[in-house]
């Protein structure tokens, strides 16, 4: 019997082998690629300079899956930066001086690539495929590393989330493994950028709707951590909130505000108070008149179409901003990130119940700087000052060493900011030469910027309606006078017209105790 099932088994194995042989090659993976396009596009470069234009900022030397393919466009790539002629002697000579000639098979190669096709017709859509190509193998490579990381204990599994998001988040930017950069090709961006700023009316950054501040900064500037920092009661958020109506109405620039302190509804309630010049009061009652009900919804109109984001997710973690913010710059194009405020937000992942707080903070301010530099745009955070300011005997200004639980902040900002309303503290008149009250005023004090001026610039505050505005439109001002021929001698006389206009009362009827007048 024994011997039976051996010669059954030793007949059956090699038909067994043969079996798995077979369906090991029926299921061997090759990795996604496009050798026969990498061809066709190389080779049109080669022969026609349009065909380069359209597909140079498209490709890069990694998106080829051939390695000599990855050499030749390479040193068509020096060239095209180079502002010299492309073709196939220059392209071969290229090669020769980068010593990659004999390695991507000589001229012959490159002779064989220009007679595959006749013309760069279509090369935009044959790029475009290599380039899907190169994100499929990308997704299998990260795919890889993060299975594993997974498998590695030691590994904090919020780091490894936060790692793999940011991984996924750099194939979708078309940023995968983004190397350093020689200073030939960071002069000509450089360059580009000055060339587009000088054609470009108005500022270089976004416009925060407060002239004064946005001639020392020309706007909030991409990559940038701005820290606008005050004691409790300056109107920080007033400030933030005033600021990303204007660039959300008025520039039509996507902002994500998160907020750690108030809910999105109390946020939005102080967005139309400003908008409609409607009390908070009023609002919070809902004791509007009829005029006021059309008021309100006639002058939200603007603010419903904003490309505005709340979210009020409160103790916020550095990890859970960065998710959310990578997913709105993405969906939405988000130009600028509000913080309110940074004291509020946890470390989360690795820190979490472990260092003190001025640890934790630190490591705040240092990924939101680094969520700055990723997604190239602005990122404004409110911060809290320390109770020293409250206990100085005379100036009540704020300093940089105010900040509070932490230097990391400053160092890491490239804007500190501080608001500072003496009124709050029953000063009456300011601390200057003119001695002007300070009732309805604000002073907004740059007192950290790493790549401009310092300045202290007033803003008018009108608290009823949680808002800032340019002092010099204070609408305070207007005594309901105009100018015209009408009010000088001459027109009508030593007496004004106006005079036999019916009253108030007459024409609109009595209002009770409402002395608001109808907008």
């Amino acid at each position: 019997m024994y011997f039976r099932n051996m010669e059954q088994a030793t007949d059956i194995r090699p038909v067994k082998m043969y079996s798995r042989e077979v369906v090991a090659l029926e299921k061997g993976k090759l990795p996604p690629q496009a050798v026969d396009f990498e061809e066709a596009v190389l080779g049109a470069m080669m022969i026609d300079k349009k065909g380069i234009d359209e597909v140079i900022d498209i490709l890069q030397p990694d998106a080829f899956y051939k390695e000599a393919h990855k050499y030749i466009f390479e040193a068509i790539d020096q060239l095209f930066v180079g502002n010299q002629p492309i073709d196939l002697l220059t392209v071969s000579g290229q090669l020769r001086k980068n010593s990659k000639l004999d390695f991507v098979g000589g001229d012959a190669y490159l002779v064989s690539l220009t007679q595959k096709i006749s013309s760069s017709a279509h090369i935009e859509f044959h790029s475009r495929i290599i380039l899907q190509k190169f994100i499929q193998r990308s997704l299998i490579r990260i795919s890889n590393e993060i299975i594993s990381d997974a498998y590695d204990e030691t590994t904090d599994v919020f780091d490894l989330l936060d790692k793999a998001e940011a991984r996924l988040y750099e194939v979708t930017q078309g940023n995968i493994k983004k190397s350093s950069e020689t200073a030939q090709s960071l002069v000509a961006q450089a360059k580009k950028r000055i060339e587009e700023i000088s054609t470009k009316e108005g500022l270089s950054g976004l416009p925060t709707g407060f002239h004064k501040l946005d001639e020392l900064t020309s706007g909030w500037q991409p990559s940038d951590l701005i820290i606008i920092a005050a004691r409790p009661g300056m109107g920080k958020t007033a400030f933030v909130l005033s600021m990303a109506r204007n660039i959300a109405i008025d520039a039509g620039a996507g902002v994500a505000v998160f907020s750690l302190e108030m809910s999105s509804v109390q946020l939005i309630t102080r967005l139309i108070s400003s908008e409609t010049g409607l009390s908070s009061e009023k609002l919070r009652t809902g004791k509007l008149e009829k005029h006021e009900w059309e008021q309100l919804n006639v002058k939200v109109k603007d603010l419903e179409r904003a490309p505005l984001y709340i979210d009020d997710t409160p103790s916020l973690s550095i990890f859970d901003l960065r998710a959310k913010a990578r997913r709105l710059a993405s969906q939405h194009g988000i130009k600028l990130i509000v913080v309110d405020y940074l004291q509020l937000m946890t470390a989360g992942g690795s820190q979490k119940g472990g260092g003190n707080r001025e640890q934790e903070i630190s490591t705040i301010s240092r990924n939101l700087k680094a969520l700055a530099k990723e997604l190239d745009i602005p990122v404004i955070a409110l911060s809290q000052l320390s109770r020293a300011v409250e206990t100085r005997g005379t100036s009540k200004r704020p300093l940089l060493s105010d900040l509070r639980e932490s230097g990391a902040i400053e160092q890491d900002a490239d804007i500190v900011s501080f608001i500072y309303r003496p009124e709050y503290y029953k000063i009456e008149e300011w601390d200057d030469e003119e001695r002007s009250p300070t009732a309805g005023q604000a002073e907004f004090i740059v007192a950290k910027h790493r790549n401009g001026g310092l300045d202290n610039i007033r803003l008018k505050f009108l608290g009823m309606f949680g808002k800032f505005d340019n002092l010099e439109d204070d609408a305070s001002s207007f005594d309901g006078t105009f100018s015209s021929s009408l009010n000088e001698e001459g027109g009508y006389g030593n007496t004004s017209f106006t005079n036999n206009l019916p009253s108030a009362r007459d024409v609109f009827g009595s209002s009770g105790n409402d002395d608001d007048v109808p907008f």
